[in-house]
C-alpha cells in the first residue's frame, strides 16, 4: 500500500536483476475505472486479475526466471491464488477458460507494515495512479496479514529503503532452497 510498495520492488529488481512486474499494470480496465470512481474492488473483481498474475509468474518460473512482483495481495486467499492459481480460487477463475496448471509458484511474501497515517501521507504524495487515496481505508479493512504457515517476512515501512532491502536479501538467502526447489 502506497509508494514504498512500488519503489521497493524496483530497487530489488535492480539489485537482483530479476524480472519485475507491477501487478497494478495488469488490472483490467473495469477495475481501474471502478477504483478511479472511488469504489473498492471486491473478490469478484480481484480473482481473475490474481489468476492472470499467477499464470505470468508460473510461466516465468517454469522458464527458470526469478521474479519480483509488486502486488497488494491483501488476503490469504489472494496469496494462495498467486501460488496455486485458479485451483485455490473459490469463484470466477474458471470463467477465464484457461487449462488446468497443477504447478505452484514458490513465493516469499514481503509484508510491509505501517500505520494508516504514515501510509496515507505517502499515498497523498503519489501522483498519476488510478487508485484515489480515499480507498486506502478499504485496503486496511480488507487486509489479512500473512501468518504461519505462509512463507513471509514482515518489515516496517519506517525503516530506510536500504535497511528493507538488506532484510529481504538476508531472508532470500535463508529461503533459497525453499523458494527454488
Amino acid at each position: 500500500m502506497g509508494p514504498t510498495c512500488h519503489i521497493l520492488p524496483l530497487a530489488l529488481f535492480l539489485k537482483l536483476g530479476w524480472k519485475f512486474y507491477d501487478a497494478d499494470d495488469y488490472h483490467p480496465e473495469e477495475n481501474r475505472m471502478k477504483m478511479g470512481k472511488g469504489m473498492p474492488l471486491n473478490d469478484q473483481d480481484r480473482i481473475p486479475w490474481l489468476c492472470n498474475l499467477h499464470d505470468i509468474l508460473q510461466r516465468d518460473v517454469a522458464s527458470g526466471q526469478h521474479v519480483v512482483l509488486a502486488c497488494s495481495a491483501l488476503k490469504k486467499g489472494y496469496r494462495d491464488i498467486l501460488i496455486h492459481g485458479k485451483n485455490s480460487a473459490p469463484l470466477k477463475c474458471d470463467e477465464l477458460g484457461k487449462e488446468e496448471k497443477p504447478a505452484e509458484v514458490k513465493l516469499l511474501v514481503v509484508h510491509l507494515t505501517g500505520s494508516f497515517e504514515v501510509i496515507s501521507g505517502r499515498l497523498l504524495r503519489r501522483q498519476g495512479h488510478f487508485m484515489p487515496p480515499k480507498l486506502l481505508q478499504s485496503q486496511f479493512d480488507t487486509l489479512e496479514p500473512p501468518s504461519a504457515p505462509e512463507n513471509f517476512i514482515q518489515i516496517s515501512v519506517d525503516k530506510s529503503l536500504s535497511e528493507i532491502i538488506a532484510i529481504i536479501m538476508e531472508s532470500l538467502k535463508r529461503n533459497e532452497n525453499h523458494l527454488y526447489e
